[in-house]
């Protein structure tokens, strides 16, 4: 785990036991704070490590704290932890803000941050990809599931300084005042989470650019065809020249040079995007074009995101689950054709605008989860659908519609909170179906 000296002896409140919250906990406690941890779910205050005091942190006199840590889970615009943190006058930061705090304890190293409506997973996924290709030691962290706290700190090797990749969703960088990327990358700004930001896109906005707020001298990096994008970098450039620095620092993600036909996992116009991002992050860390092309050919893919999970009688599925808005569906869709699209769950917004351009793709739509009603007005004018409501059936209904040449598709464009955990559960929950549907057919074809 990553620990400082900056902690000791200090006070800290934490509030939020999963994953990230509990590595907080536990690189607390090893750095000799004192941390006030809470949870409302009593398995997550009984799993803390020993040496930690539970307590609401709501109800407890935080006079003297130095920091209250809280989960990105936590809704800041509307929680009173909010209120608490001002009462006492405590900074209310979350688990990306203490890295920011232990680097001076961490060896030779840079921090790559990468934000952005959608594509940053992957993105970040690449990048760590190819400087592990060729021996730079990096690791990720952040919203890709991978707390940096709990990490193994890095060390340096002979070819140069360690590399921390971070994916960091709005919520990481509303709760972050210090982190000083070396590198800044936004893909994209596309509506989504609006309700954290009182349903305001410009105060999203805000959110996402504050990651270059926080850059001293750093190079800043940015999707090629997104509009807000383009805006974001567009300020930065007018920002760098007047104060005399020219903008060589404010980069476009774009690289003619890459061949994405040699890219057998990254297909689709989107990922072309993520590519040429990541492949910018990686020539100015002083990669070649050579070992950026080795690790395009290589990268195997994400998990959950446009994953082909199997091929059986000559359909295709495809586990895309992580696309948890419109504007994340619409690349899958733009990417295959003959689609029995599986769709719905918690919606985010009340649109599909986005993926309206690919609909002649798409086969069927086969409804799922509580967006069924308000997308079947949306979808059912334009392509034959199908109400399923549970994933499950939805697969099965699709299978027996599917001919060779077919693509079985989940990809929702809501959230998995209606009917599981997080949209991991979901595409796992897909995998397992059609590896039983496979198998027990499998089977029935042996036996006749």
């Amino acid at each position: 785990m990553i620990t400082s000296t900056a902690f000791a002896d200090k006070k800290f409140a934490v509030l939020g036991l999963a994953r990230s919250g509990m590595a907080v906990v536990e690189a607390l406690l090893a750095s000799g704070a004192h941390v006030l941890a809470w949870d409302t779910r009593q398995d997550a205050r009984e799993a803390v490590p020993a040496g930690t005091v539970i307590g609401d942190i709501l109800q407890a006199d935080l006079t003297g704290y130095a920091a209250i840590i809280v989960s990105p889970g936590v809704p800041i615009n509307r929680h009173p932890v909010r209120d608490i943190a001002a009462k006492y006058d405590v900074p209310l930061i979350g688990d990306i803000e203490l890295f920011a705090m232990a680097r001076p304890n961490l060896p030779d190293h840079k921090v790559v941050g990468i934000t952005g409506t959608n594509g940053k997973s992957t993105t970040t996924a690449l990048v760590h990809h190819i400087l592990q290709g060729v021996g730079v030691n990096s690791l990720m962290g952040g919203n890709i599931g991978l707390p940096i706290m709990g990490q193994t700190p890095l060390e340096p090797n002979d070819k140069g300084p360690a590399v921390y990749v971070l994916e960091l969703s709005s919520y990481q960088i509303d709760l972050t005042h210090s982190l000083d990327c070396d590198i800044a990358a936004l893909l994209n700004i596309t509506p989504d989470h609006l309700e954290r930001y009182n349903d305001d896109f410009a105060q999203y906005v805000a959110s996402k650019e504050r990651i270059f707020d926080m850059q001293s001298a750093g190079v800043s990096v940015f999707g090629g065809s997104d509009y807000e994008a383009g805006r974001v970098a567009s300020k930065l450039r007018a920002i760098s020249y007047n104060e005399g620095h020219g903008s060589g620092n404010v980069q476009c993600g774009s690289a003619t040079w890459l061949k994405q036909d040699e890219w057998p996992n990254l297909q689709g116009p989107h990922n072309l995007e993520n590519a040429e991002v990541a492949a910018t992050i990686c020539y100015k860390l002083g990669l070649s074009r050579i070992q950026i092309a080795s690790g395009l050919r290589s990268f195997s893919g994400l998990s959950h995101r446009m994953e082909v999970v199997t091929q059986h009688n000559g359909v295709t599925f495809v586990n895309d689950s992580k696309a948890t808005n419109p504007a994340s569906t619409a690349p899958a869709l733009a990417a295959y054709k003959n689609i029995h699209w599986i769709v719905g769950g918690l919606p985010k917004t009340d649109n599909l605008d986005e993926c309206t351009p690919h609909y002649g793709n798409v086969k069927k739509a086969y409804l799922i989860g509580e967006a069924a009603p308000a997308f079947d007005k949306l979808i059912g004018p334009h392509l034959p659908v199908e109400h399923n409501e549970m994933l499950c059936s939805a697969i099965m209904a699709a299978f027996e519609n599917a001919v060779t040449g077919d693509v079985i598709l989940l990809s929702p464009a809501c959230a998995s909170f209606d009917q599981f955990r997080d949209f991991e559960a979901r595409g796992d929950a897909f995998k397992a179906v059609v590896n039983k549907i496979v198998c027990e057919q499998g089977v029935r074809e042996v036996q006749l």
